[in-house]
């Protein structure tokens, strides 16, 4: 079918609060029908009237949502092919520079410095690129302990883990918050990224905002000496999940049948949840100065209201406003417009486990995605 019949209404959105079993629903019908994608419809025509290949690539974070994504526009859409490479975030924005990516996937917006060089390939000189935070969810602190299924943990205490201080299981600041629950006398191995990631930027960047115990600034490289280090999320999940006394960081859908950990937020422990990601979202500014197709926010990771689940993860696609090639278009403008559509966030939402964006933020993609020319 025409992607614009993908669509609950061509002229707006109504809020998102689709049931869960009616968002499963929507989702599960996409995927199911996904197993036909490419497939040539009656006549080997594409019934949308798309055609060519779309290259994508970056935040490996997105890479499941992403996969269902693509699965489900090229069953709606048989004469397009998207690629998406999950190379990790510095890359993909690497590649979306110098062109070889026609959008990318990123755990955080370019920064200022960044935008001001106007270096992007693809893109025309002196036009906006177009950032939407489309992907959004929790970082979970995944463990790997005999019996323990979920621990307390403030923000001081996992970086000392992180850093290297804490080195047992048993030490009393991690028992002194895990009352009730026998820890072992077990060393720690704190896992990490060894690639650039915004999944460690995001990480590092709520330590450094909530404990002085990190001395370091955010970064998406690993700022410290020690400790494990594994190539993408799926390295660090792997290396958690085989080790033993293992702990380390990844987007939450990939947590799997690891222990977890619940933060510390005001005077309670946060478990994550894609309803606490979306609540800090909320909460959170637009970054300064940024042009109107740029959708760049400012995470508050210290709130201390109700419900907020702090290390979060908010990744985006990154397009031109204005492409140097204008065959590229029609593709980015209906792929970009999917993901960000109520059937495309429920295949993310089932695929991925996101907190799917809101009506006041689909209004603002929409617009921006409608201005790429």
């Amino acid at each position: 079918m025409p992607l614009k019949s993908m669509r609950l209404s061509s002229t707006g959105r109504r809020p998102w609060r689709l049931s869960g079993i009616a968002a499963i629903a929507v989702a599960g019908s996409l995927l199911l029908a996904s197993c036909a994608a490419n497939e040539p419809a009656p006549g080997g025509e594409s019934p949308s009237g798309l055609s060519g290949t779309l290259v994508g690539g970056g935040a490996s974070s997105q890479d499941a949502a992403q996969q269902a994504w693509v699965a489900a526009f090229q069953t709606a859409n048989t004469g397009a092919t998207v690629e998406y490479e999950p190379t990790g975030s510095g890359a993909g924005r690497d590649n979306f520079i110098a062109g070889a990516n026609n959008f990318t996937g990123s755990d955080r917006a370019f920064k200022d410095d960044e935008l001001a060089k106007d270096n992007f390939t693809a893109c025309v000189a002196g036009t906006p690129i177009v950032e939407i935070p489309n992907y959004i969810s929790p970082i979970a602190i995944i463990f790997k302990l005999d019996g323990i299924t979920s621990l307390n943990l403030d923000a001081a205490t996992i970086a000392g883990i992180f850093k290297g201080d804490i080195t047992k299981w048993n030490d009393q600041k991690i028992a002194s918050q895990n009352a009730g629950v026998t820890l072992p006398d077990l060393a720690i191995t704190a896992v990490h990224r060894s690639d650039e990631s915004g999944t460690t930027e995001n990480f590092t960047d709520y330590l450094h905002a909530n404990t002085p115990v990190w001395d370091a600034d955010a970064s998406g490289n690993w700022p410290y000496e020690g400790g494990e280090a594994a190539n993408g999320t799926s390295g660090v999940v792997d290396a958690v999940s085989n080790g033993t006394g293992t702990i380390g960081y990844a987007d939450a859908s990939r947590a799997g049948g690891l222990g977890t950990v619940a933060v510390k937020v005001g005077g309670d422990y946060v478990e994550y949840s894609a309803a606490a990601a979306a609540a800090i979202v909320d909460e959170s500014p637009a970054a300064p100065g940024r042009n109107a197709v740029d959708l760049a926010i400012e995470l508050d990771r210290t709130s201390d209201a109700a419900g907020v689940y702090p290390i979060v993860l908010v990744s985006y696609l990154i397009a031109c406003s204005d492409y140097q090639d204008d065959a590229i278009v029609p593709l980015v403008k209906a792929y970009l417009g999917y993901i960000i559509s109520d059937e495309g966030q429920a295949v993310g939402v089932k695929a991925a486990g996101i907190a799917p964006i809101s009506a006041t933020l689909f209004d603002k993609a929409k617009a921006a995605v409608d201005s790429i020319r």
